[in-house]
């Protein structure tokens, strides 16, 4: 198996500004998530309409790392839809001389997975960006409060 999804970039922005912008995910990758993101042990939903929703928890947090967890996930185009599950979304925060450089991994994503063409540009623009984006400029390109699924819920209890 090859290595998982990651990408990398710097910022002119300081770790602690890096570190609140990764834990409003709804700045930059979604407003249509629902539940708290910011401290380790909250669980949230994220939907994209019916192609995509996930229940993540937030394993870990500290001023160089976060870490969520994939409980659960739907995809609308993969029958099984546990590609996700138990994968790792892992940002890490480190100081250089000229900002910040922030490094993303999703630990289990990998060009294997039926999701992985989706996937990859997905986060390559969320991350590249959208997040940088909204570093810069405080205003992300996060998917609209109305890509939200509501049936989410339902569906990854069910899953």
């Amino acid at each position: 198996m090859t290595a998982s999804f990651s990408t990398h970039m710097t910022v002119n922005a300081s770790p602690a500004e890096v570190l609140a912008a990764v834990r409003d995910p709804r700045a930059w990758w979604s407003a249509a998530i629902t539940g708290p993101t910011g401290s380790a042990g909250d669980e949230w939903v994220y939907s994209n309409g019916e192609l995509h929703a996930c229940r993540m928890r937030v394993e870990h947090v500290s001023p160089e790392r976060v870490e969520w967890l994939v409980l659960a996930n739907h995809f609308g185009f993969d029958a099984a839809g546990e590609e996700w599950v138990g994968t790792r979304i892992v940002f890490d925060i480190a100081p250089t001389d000229n900002g910040t450089i922030l490094t993303f991994t999703h630990a289990g994503l990998v060009p294997e997975h039926e999701c992985f063409e989706v996937c990859e540009p997905a986060w390559t623009h969320y991350i590249g960006t959208s997040l940088r984006q909204y570093l810069a400029t405080g205003i992300g390109v996060p998917n609209d409060a109305g890509s939200a699924w509501p049936q989410a819920d339902r569906v990854l209890a069910a899953g």
